[in-house]
């Protein structure tokens, strides 16, 4: 590998801006401090400390006497020299370039540069150096090219000063606002809503002063809650647009951020219809008393209804500038209209106002409002239901948090201001009017009281007034008759007329930013894709005016619909439903102890924001239970949707810590269990490479280790180290997705060795974690041992030894064209470039298609040039040397074909088990596995075991009677008894002239001359050995007889495993029991398990 020195691998890494560090330079010329006087003034030492930045660029300071030697320093950014001239890169003069902390290092200093993410608007990511260009050798007499830190040195400037200009020209002509304007006031302006003034006076008459201010009190508990849930998540990194989506997406996940995003938005687009027709029923109102009717009331409100979103569409799409001058001038109007209503509370009340129930403040009338008087069909609930939704609007500020110069600070406190504010004033109002006003009175100014006249507590009566006849019939003034109270009392009515006005307009408005808003950020982060239209914004705020359009439109809908009653507690719930995830997120987030959660906003606790979500859900059956049922179930069906879409995000939520946590939790308490048989699963070690090279070795190895074990798959980088180690670094990721992407369960895992026995001797041992560890090997057959060099041989057979030292348990699979199809994979990837060039080619063909003459031929030799596109040349020692003949063709699609051959379902079949050495009952569960698999269902288990001739019929009993205890279910039992005879000549002959190139013929020999050969050639089968283990041998072709006798046929066979003892049987006569065991099969599993129990009949 080489290490590019140019000067930006250097100084790239530099600070941006110098003038972050202080650096008091010295005079390194050892040689001068030898020499110097013992008398001299101790050293000094470099010093660097973060300075302001407002010091000068670099503060000197110098030994005594030595001041001369750095009169040449320039400290307006030049480069500082001595007597002597010096490289940038030179760190062997006395004195070198100032880099980080004056030292000549590649090694950064923090810059937020580095931790931003790529194509962030707040400003350009810097990659810091690498781990590997740090930690490796330097390569020599590599020329340094000037970057952004020379041109430092030849005082030409900062490095900082382009990641400013992008940054500039990314957010140049962006409108942002501060925590007052962009959170405060469109909380407090949504907050007081149209309630403030027509329904809270209502509320006071029914629940008393006591129970309204606690009804104020819950909904601010609930609202509070909510706030610094929010303000937590806000200050736990920054926040994007999008609002309530960006929060609960980033912290729990696409699946409950898509479900609650769209549903957020459509809630904000209706809520624009509910606000504008509000509005539109106060002017018709109006319009009544003057009988300046249009058509008729309903109408008469779609049209004002119309006309008024047209107008507040026409704001917000001038640009979020306008909609905040809007804003501001809307909260004006309702501060003067509440503060028009205490100052009538103090104006003394004239008769008419007294006859409407209006006395100023009297203790009398607190004491008898202070208590509640529920009118029938009414209670503290049904009251708190229909204050609640007055309490709502909190997520305002937080739903254009694109918008703010820092939302990390403007949310929580714009947001929890607003919401003392709001409560301040809500509790004022209720009190104020509670102590002033009456529940009942008649408006008659005659009706007063006549001498002699029993009160009986009454404070009316106690004022002067008679109102008992409001007991007997309905009347039309008072605080629960009169929702326009709030204009009796003030100093000047149509000022609460006006706020009136501004509660619905400014709320109507702030729904109208939200919505396409919120619903924006949704369709950019592509969860819906069908939604990905709207995501395209437009002007120096990235606006999205197709979303206001959208809004419109369904703001429209439902004015014209005008049946908001019906879905006026849905809405409510949507909101609610929102404020439970958020609350819900910030528990999950502390629960899940993740240490990326580290809010800058401390003041929340992860139990009461939990109890924050639980109240949320409450309230919202509360309200409604019909309406929160609905709520759910749409949530519910666009989890289930997003679920299943898996979109492909990545935002490091809450979900994936607790996950972590769950996970790592459950391994630690599996480790306090000991193993039972019971709970015995294949965990399996595979060595597939790449898993995309041997994908049927996978297939079959998922097969039974699909939802019920480990499964590994494994690759052993044998070569160079640092070569290795960079390959397999690079590959880790890429492989895994693959995994992912294909749908299997599993895991993989490599490691970098010298030889492939070091690397699987290696897996084996540090594989797994605590319980969850292998205790199987997976591997594919040798086909090419024959031809395999030497070593090769001896790590194949050296890793099955080393797994049965491990009590690790060996399966071996062949098929009849072998598993590697990386030739295939690499001649894909040759046509995919080949098809990629064709396709450039075609495009610039066609791009030049219009042009005329010589400069159309022109153009076109300049793009292809563009393009690469050169003739071809024969790579040298290609595996892939040029097009091959029809033969290769046919059997590279052989190969494919026989690499996907178990995903497929296999038919109606058998899978033939020959259990011939009890190994625990590894051989007999994995094809029981195999059978409860769908593709392999319709296969059946034919067992066969060994046995005596004269007792076939009392062993075919007894495997019976073994099996039905395992509830193993089986077609047929065979029991094998002639397999100890001799095989055929044939048959024979085939394995002797396969082990002949391997034979050392010592016997034929003299004595010297074969201890000479056996010296020489140590792993050739001697006479002796081959003597000693005939029997073994004629087994191994007798078996192969009897497999071609019974089991031609089956779509699976899987075979006991011969052991070679250690020392006894060489690698040789090994490979060729093998082959001749599973020669011209089906595919075969050979399986020998650890010889511990993986099967039990006890309950």
């Amino acid at each position: 590998m080489s290490l590019n020195n140019s000067s930006n691998v250097f100084l790239d890494s530099a600070p941006s801006n110098t003038s972050r560090f202080q650096v008091n330079v010295i005079n390194e010329n050892q040689e001068g401090s030898a020499t110097a006087d013992d008398n001299t003034a101790p050293p000094h030492y470099e010093e660097t400390s973060f300075g302001d930045e407002t010091h000068s660029r670099f503060r000197i300071s110098f030994r005594p006497g030595s001041q001369e030697c750095y009169e040449n320093f320039l400290q307006n950014g030049e480069t500082a020299k001595t007597d002597a001239s010096f490289h940038v890169y030179d760190s062997h003069t006395n004195t070198y370039y100032l880099q980080t902390f004056g030292h000549n290092t590649m090694d950064a200093v923090p810059k937020i540069e580095y931790y931003r993410n790529t194509g962030s608007v707040s400003g350009p990511k810097v990659n810091r150096p690498s781990l590997l260009e740090i930690h490796e050798q330097l390569a020599k007499n590599v020329a340094a090219a000037p970057g952004p830190a020379d041109r430092v040195a030849n005082g030409e400037g900062m490095p900082g000063e382009e990641l400013a200009e992008n940054k500039e020209e990314d957010q140049g002509g962006a409108v942002k606002f501060g925590w007052v304007k962009g959170v405060l006031v469109r909380c407090m302006l949504n907050i007081w809503g149209v309630m403030l003034f027509i329904r809270l006076s209502w509320i006071v008459g029914e629940a008393g002063i006591g129970l309204g201010v606690l009804i104020i009190l819950l909904s601010t508990m609930v609202t509070s809650i909510t706030g610094l849930s929010t303000s937590a998540i806000a200050t736990n990194g920054f926040v994007r647009g999008g609002g309530a989506y960006y929060l609960i997406s980033r912290s729990l996940g696409p699946e409950f951020g898509g479900s609650i995003g769209l549903i957020f938005a459509f809630a904000n687009a209706v809520a624009v219809a509910m606000y504008v027709v509000g509005f539109a029923e106060t002017v018709v109102d109006l319009l009544k008393e003057s009988d300046s009717m249009m058509v008729d009331p309903t109408n008469d409100i779609r049209i004002i209804g119309s006309i008024t979103v047209v107008i507040l569409l026409g704001i917000s799409v001038a640009g979020m500038e306008w909609e905040a001058k809007a804003q501001v001038i809307l909260l004006i109007i309702l501060l003067i209209a509440i503060a028009n209503f205490f100052i009538g509370t103090v104006i003394p009340s004239n008769n008419e106002k007294k006859s409407r129930g209006f006395f100023n403040y009297q203790a009398s009338i607190f004491a008898e409002n202070f208590g509640p008087s529920f009118t029938k069909g009414e209670g503290f609930f049904s009251v708190f239901a229909i204050f609640f939704p007055a309490a709502t609007g909190i997520l305002a500020g937080a739903n254009i948090s694109g918008d703010l110069e820092d939302p990390q600070d403007a949310i929580p406190r714009g947001t929890m201001l607003a919401i003392l504010i709001t409560t301040v004033a809500y509790i004022g109002v209720a009190i104020c009017v509670g102590a002033c006003v009456v529940r009942d009175a008649t408006g008659s100014i005659n009706d007063t009281i006549i001498s002699g006249m029993n009160c009986n507590g009454s404070a009316a009566c106690g004022l002067g007034y008679d109102f008992s006849r409001c007991h007997h019939e309905p009347c039309q003034y008072g605080l629960m008759n009169n929702f326009q109270v709030m204009s009796m009392v003030s100093g000047f009515g149509p000022l609460i007329t006006a706020g009136i006005f501004s509660a619905t307009l400014s709320s109507a408005l702030a729904s109208l930013v939200s919505a396409p808003k919120v619903f924006q950020a949704l369709c950019k982060d592509n969860i819906y894709k069908a939604l990905q239209f709207f995501a395209k914004g437009y002007g120096k705020n990235n606006e999205p005016l197709r979303g206001y359009v959208l809004t419109f439109v369904i703001a429209m809908a439902f004015i014209l619909i005008a049946e908001l009653n019906t879905i006026a507690p849905i809405i409510s719930n949507f909101f609610l439903a929102s404020y439970a995830l958020i609350n819900f997120s910030c528990f999950h987030a502390s629960y899940a102890k993740s240490p990326g959660w580290r809010p800058a906003y401390g003041i929340y606790n992860m139990w009461v924001s939990l109890f924050g979500a639980i109240l949320c859900c409450a309230v919202m059956f509360v309200i409604n239970w019909w309406a929160a049922v609905i709520t759910y179930v749409i949530e519910f069906f666009l989890y289930i949707y997003v679920t299943y879409k898996k979109p492909d995000v990545n935002w490091g939520s809450s979900t994936q810590a607790l996950s972590y946590v769950s996970a790592l939790d459950n391994a630690l308490e599996l480790t306090t269990v000991e193993d039972h048989v019971k709970n015995f699963r294949p965990q399996c070690i595979v060595l597939t490479g790449g898993p995309m090279t041997r994908p049927a070795l996978l297939d079959i190895t998922h097969a039974f280790t699909k939802n019920s074990g480990l499964c590994i798959c494994c690759e052993v980088f044998v070569g160079p180290r640092k070569l290795c180690v960079k390959e397999m670094n690079s590959g880790m990721a890429k492989k895994q997705a693959w995994l992912i992407k294909n749908k299997v369960k599993a895991f993989y895992a490599a490691v970098a060795a010298d030889c492939f026995r070091d690397g699987v001797r290696s897996l084996l041992q540090a594989s797994g974690l605590g319980r969850m560890k292998p205790n199987t090997l997976v591997m594919g057959y040798k086909k090419n041992w024959r031809k395999a060099p030497l070593t090769e041989i001896e790590n194949y057979l050296g890793i099955i030894h080393d797994a049965f030292d491990f009590e690790i348990g060996v399966v071996i699979v062949r098929i009849s064209q072998g598993f590697d199809i990386s030739q295939v994979l690499q001649v894909q990837d040759e046509l995919e470039k080949l098809e990629q060039e064709r396709l450039a080619l075609e495009a610039t063909i066609k791009d030049n298609e219009c042009e005329e003459g010589s400069g159309g031929i022109r153009g076109l030799f300049k793009k292809a040039g563009k393009l690469n596109i050169t003739k071809p040349t024969p790579k040298k020692d290609s595996s892939m040397n040029t097009i091959q003949s029809m033969h290769v063709g046919e059997l590279n699609q052989k190969l494919v074909e026989a690499s996907a051959q178990f995903k497929k379902k296999q038919g109606k079949g058998t899978i033939d088990v020959w259990w011939l050495f009890d190994d625990g009952g590894l051989t007999l569960l994995i094809p029981y596995i195999l059978t409860l698999r769908k593709k392999w269902k319709d296969c059946k288990l034919r067992i066969f075991v060994g046995g005596k001739i004269n007792r076939i019929e009392e062993e075919k009993i007894a495997m019976a009677s073994l099996l039905s205890k395992f509830r193993i279910k089986f077609a047929d039992i065979h029991i094998i008894g002639d397999i100890n005879i001799k095989p055929n000549k044939e048959s024979w002959k085939v394995f002797e002239e396969m082990i002949e190139p391997y034979r050392l013929h010592e016997s034929c020999k003299d004595l010297t001359t074969a201890e000479k050969l056996k010296r020489e050639n140590p792993w050739k089968i001697t006479d002796a050995e081959l003597d000693a283990v005939k029997e073994k041998s004629y087994r191994q072709v007798r078996l192969n007889e009897l497999l071609q006798e019974h089991s031609r046929a089956a779509n699976l066979i899987v075979l006991s495993l011969p052991v070679a003892r250690k020392g006894s049987i060489s690698d040789w006569l090994y490979m060729a029991w093998l082959e001749i065991l599973t020669k011209n099969l089906p595919p075969v599993l050979l399986v020998r398990g650890n010889h511990k129990n993986v099967l039990t009949f006890y309950s």
